[in-house]
């Protein structure tokens, strides 16, 4: 009997998004024959090993993305960490090589972390943004991100083909040159027909210090909401915790089933528009109202797209106020496109 191939899967941690989303891929390896290793670092690492906590998981080095605090600044800081996020993606490759050598790697999927790759083995990167958006540098961002796209064997996007797909311009450019398979949305959730329980669903991530900023504003105004709030900050740490402060219960993360649940059981949802939590909302069918990260070119992108399709409205963080979420009534929510992933075939690579 031939040993299982044994895959090395490693998403960016940059907020929650990029582990998530590789849930759906590490449970259908598993179903498909495969052993999956763990690599990240950070809050999508621990949160990979509670999911997964039978599977190795190993640390990567941290390119320790943060935001600025003024929206403006963020493309400055970015260029102003780039030696760091060079320095880095050195070492992840490093890294890799070692992971190869002494775990038997067969095979990589990278969810945006550059270096994550090997030129004996199958390499494949994952990400929906084949045009990165970076105001008036969008074609260099763009060109470089396509060059080092380039160096794997193929690039999986997680997103419909067509006209009715999730993230437009982004993921659907008119050229491009490596190899592309577009997966439909890829989620761990699926819908359920029971019962609503909240009138709202705030669900927060992504990177400091704006994650924070966006927690305390909404506790604040949600004060003043008159309804069953059940607020999810985020926070991956090694104790799950759960407060109620008057309508609102708090969680400080939750796990993929209970999110699952309680998004179902939720009424509307408020959260940033983070390319994973718009496949996900789309797959639950839900009516959603988007406060894009400030300075983040693609959220304030897919906000704005979908708004102008009359899927959900959105607003700056700064200019949010709790009765702009009757807008959702003027708009007609996700609605999900059913499409099955033959997982068997696209592994095949491997």
């Amino acid at each position: 009997m031939n040993a299982k191939k044994r895959i090395l899967v490693a998403p960016l941690n940059w907020g929650l998004g990029h582990a998530t989303r590789c849930i759906p891929i590490i449970n259908a390896l598993l179903a498909n024959g495969f052993e999956p290793i763990i690599a990240s670092d950070g809050i999508a690492l621990e949160l990979l090993k509670k999911e997964f906590p039978k599977l190795s998981a190993f640390e990567l080095p941290s390119y320790n993305i943060t935001y600025s605090k003024k929206a403006n600044g963020f493309k400055i800081k970015l260029i102003k960490d780039s030696p760091h996020l060079l320095k880095t993606i050195k070492r992840e490759k490093k890294v890799v090589e070692t992971f190869v050598e002494t775990e038997a790697i067969d095979g990589i999927i990278s969810d945006n972390r550059f270096g994550v790759r090997h030129k004996a083995i199958t390499s494949v990167f994952i990400t929906h943004q084949l045009r990165v958006l970076s105001g008036n540098t969008t074609w260099l961002s763009s060109k470089l991100h396509q060059k080092i796209i380039s160096k794997f064997n193929e690039c999986w996007v997680p997103d419909h083909l067509g006209v009715n797909n999730l993230s437009g311009e982004l993921g659907h450019p008119k050229k491009f040159v490596a190899p592309i398979k577009y997966l439909g949305a890829l989620t761990r959730f699926k819908k359920q027909d029971i019962a609503k329980v909240y009138d709202l669903m705030v669900l927060l991530s992504g990177p400091e210090p704006q994650r924070t900023f966006l927690e305390e504003k909404l506790m604040n105004d949600l004060q003043q909401y008159n309804g069953n709030v059940l607020f999810v900050k985020g926070k991956v740490e090694s104790e799950q915790q759960k407060t109620v402060m008057n309508h609102i219960l708090i969680y400080n993360y939750m796990t993929s089933d209970q999110l699952e649940t309680a998004i179902n059981k939720s009424e509307l949802i408020l959260s940033r528009s983070g390319y994973t939590t718009i496949m996900d909302l789309e797959k639950l069918e839900k009516k959603a109202f988007f406060i894009p990260t400030p300075g983040q070119f693609e959220q304030e992108y897919l906000a704005k797209r979908l708004s102008s399709i009359g899927i959900a409205p959105y607003c700056n963080q700064n200019d949010f106020e709790i009765n702009m979420l009757s807008e959702m009534d003027e708009f007609s929510g996700f609605k999900s496109q059913e499409y099955e992933l033959n997982y068997k075939k696209l592994f095949s690579l491997f």
